[in-house]
């Protein structure tokens, strides 16, 4: 005979099986791990693939050079905690990259286009140190971006970007424009302006490895960042780049299939 108490016994387990599986949420991108060993990540040991072979390295970050669309196909460096500062630097003046050896777009294409010298890797991501930030004025690291843009949305991600390397203590990030054919072009370097710019972020500290992606139309908006969430797979099929080549399969297959931003904070 089965006692009320039993009873209570057996859903008791059933409510616990049953949670267990509502909380598997398929579409969490955020991986357990014991250590940040475990995926042996640091500086730069994850470069993306090139679609140019054109790899370009300097101290604050590393990038893939277009030599036809003028600007870098992708940026990725890393961003801790302790990169964030509000030390005061004298901005230099945009200078071409010493070594893009086709040589970057000349500043002056920029002149009275009407686009802002938008950066990919901030400047203000690297006043940890006055060489990485002044290289963050070459021209290979800008894209020509529309003022509202640049100083609305992607600014507002790139706030989010140092707010999460503040809260999660280290995070790497991969950013560029969608560089396509048939983009309009601005000075006499014809440099290429993206419809839409992208921004990746891992964190890779532990013990949750996760990973964020965000496309961005290329003009003014006052949506939520995460309006703008999109699986890194849909990334790479747009701009045909293995963003992390070099992860294990099963961790990358997790990270890059997932469009689901609850593992981050968002304020």
């Amino acid at each position: 005979m089965i006692t009320s108490k039993k009873i209570k016994l057996i859903v008791g387990i059933i409510v616990l099986i049953a949670g267990y599986f509502i909380n598997q949420n398929p579409n969490d991108n955020s991986i357990q791990i014991e250590s940040t060993d475990q995926i042996n990540i640091g500086d730069f040991n994850y470069l993306p693939t090139s679609t140019t072979g054109v790899i370009v390295k300097h101290d604050g970050y590393q990038l893939s050079y277009n030599e036809k669309r003028e600007q870098a196909e992708w940026v990725a460096y890393s961003l801790s905690k302790e990169d964030i500062r509000t030390t005061k630097i004298n901005r230099p003046y945009f200078i071409n990259d010493p070594k893009v050896k086709t040589r970057s777009a000349n500043y002056k294409s920029y002149k009275k286009s009407g686009y802002d010298k938008g950066h990919l890797c901030p400047a203000a991501d690297k006043k940890h140190s006055i060489k990485a930030y002044k290289e963050t004025f070459y021209t290979s690291n800008i894209s020509p971006q529309r003022h509202s843009f640049n100083a609305g949305i992607w600014r507002k991600l790139e706030e989010k970007s140092r707010y999460w390397a503040k809260k999660y203590d280290k995070i790497y990030i991969i950013t560029g424009g969608i560089l396509k054919d048939d983009l309009r072009t601005i000075g006499r370097d014809k440099v290429s302006i993206p419809t839409e710019f992208y921004k990746i972020i891992l964190d890779y500290t532990g013990p949750e490895v996760k990973a964020i992606a965000f496309l961005i139309p290329h003009k003014k908006s006052t949506k939520p960042l995460y309006d703008y969430v999109i699986s890194i797979d849909d990334l790479e099929e747009k701009t045909g780049i293995d963003f992390f080549p070099a992860l294990p399969d099963d961790i990358e297959e997790k990270l890059e299939s997932s469009s689901n931003y609850k593992a981050w904070s968002f304020r």
